[in-house]
């Protein structure tokens, strides 16, 4: 491209250069012969005059006299009475110079210049025009030249960068050229850098999101079919077992769903007037099982019949985390209470372990914060789902911890006239 942006860069100043100089040269060279005549015409004309005056006041006419008033020209005198007075240096032969001849009163006058002289002035002249035309296509090369670098540079960074972003790196490079255009293209290619960041950015977080998500229903789902294994002489358990596991599976497609949701950046739109009870009563008698392995026991307590305007299976996936956070990190007896205050749905789990540390204490929520071995990714997601049905996770005591989960109220949805779907029992 910089190749094509010289060459025609460089045809169109050399025609516009040649349009206007070869005309300028040949106007030039006819006006300095031009000029050279009128000269001549005056010079006669003035000699003619002078002469006729002396002679009719009866002065003397002299070669040096005229040869002094006009230096460089041959001049022929006639008078009346047939004398001849010459003055200057003789020219060449007739066709290699340019005469003017005057006569009045019996007087003639020739003036000669050598052809010689006005030749080489137009010379120099054409020989300035050349000069001219040479240093004006120097600066249009070196202009052609710098203007080439300044399109095809910022065309070439632009190519890398695009090349960059298909390879997946998508960093903005934020430079720009001075140009709208390119610098257009340089900005949108900037924010297709930020998007695509931002894409693979939720690419990743959604993959360990759902890797994180996915593991406990799969350990309890796995326990329970451990113990069906293990109860497989009593039908029975096998069967209260097997409803268990189904419930699982079912908990762990509803989770998938929430996941797919969040990734497309949507709102999951179930959230129904459902019992808490109900959903608590699940989640302990899940994992119930585990904490009594430990040596530990899971306890409800507060009000009863609560309902609260929540997704069920994302409430079921909170309080697991919770249970899951107070098992791996917690000790002794865990507690939920569930109560109503100001309007909101409150369940409260809590252990009696050692709690939060300090350091932990503001940033227990963020990603990827965690006091021992985990992820750091379960309060961080268990906020993020609550926060998708209108409710909140808090952390309302450090040590021992306890953390609330505020749910909306049925009835202040109703006021509100939300519609409500109220959730199967």
């Amino acid at each position: 491209m910089r190749r094509r942006l010289l060459v025609s860069t460089f045809a169109v100043a050399i025609v516009a250069i040649l349009l206007l100089g070869i005309p300028l040269a040949y106007s030039t060279h006819k006006l300095i012969y031009e000029e050279a005549e009128q000269s001549l015409q005056r010079e006669a004309a003035i000699i003619l005059a002078g002469v006729q005056l002396r002679w009719d006041s009866r002065q003397p006419i002299t070669s040096e006299q005229i040869g002094h008033e006009f230096p460089g020209r041959y001049v022929v005198i006639i008078l009346p009475n047939a004398s001849v007075v010459t003055a200057g240096t003789v020219p060449p032969s007739r066709g290699q110079r340019l005469t003017d001849s005057r006569a009045a009163g019996g007087i003639h006058v020739d003036v000669s210049q050598n052809a010689q002289d006005v030749e080489n002035e137009a010379l120099r002249s054409l020989l300035l025009i050349a000069a001219l035309v040479v240093l004006g296509i120097a600066v249009t090369i070196a202009l052609a030249v710098f203007q080439a670098r300044k399109l095809t540079v910022p065309l070439i960074d632009l190519a890398e960068t695009a090349d960059r972003l298909g390879s997946g790196d998508a960093r903005p490079r934020r430079r720009r050229y001075g140009i709208p255009e390119v610098d257009r293209v340089a900005e949108v290619l900037d924010r297709s850098a930020v998007r695509i960041a931002d894409l693979l950015a939720a690419s990743r977080e959604f993959a360990s999101d759902a890797s994180h998500q996915l593991r406990t229903p799969l350990t309890a789902l796995s326990m329970r079919l451990e113990e069906m294994v293990e109860a497989a002489d009593y039908p029975d358990l096998v069967r209260e077992e097997g409803a268990a596991a189904l419930a699982q599976a079912e908990r762990l497609v509803a989770v998938v769903e929430q996941l797919l949701a969040r990734a497309r950046h949507d709102r999951t739109g179930a959230a129904t007037a459902v019992a808490v009870d109900d959903i608590v009563a699940q989640q302990v008698e899940e994992w119930q099982p585990i904490f009594q392995r430990d040596g530990r026991r899971v306890e409800v307590t507060g009000e009863r019949g609560l309902v609260a305007v929540v997704t069920r299976a994302g409430l079921s996936q909170i309080i697991a985390t919770l249970l899951d956070n107070s098992l791996v990190h917690g000790a002794g007896r865990v507690t939920l209470c569930t109560k109503l205050t100001a309007g909101s749905v409150v369940v409260e789990i809590g252990d009696e372990g050692p709690g939060v540390p300090p350091d932990l204490e503001r940033k227990v929520f963020d990603r990827s914060v965690s006091s021992g071995e985990g992820t750091g990714l379960g309060l961080y997601l268990a906020r993020s789902l609550v926060a998708v049905d209108g409710g909140r996770l808090e952390l309302v005591r450090a040590r021992p911890a306890v953390f609330a989960i505020f749910l909306r109220e049925a009835a202040d949805v109703r006021a509100a006239g939300e519609r409500l779907v109220i959730g199967p029992a």
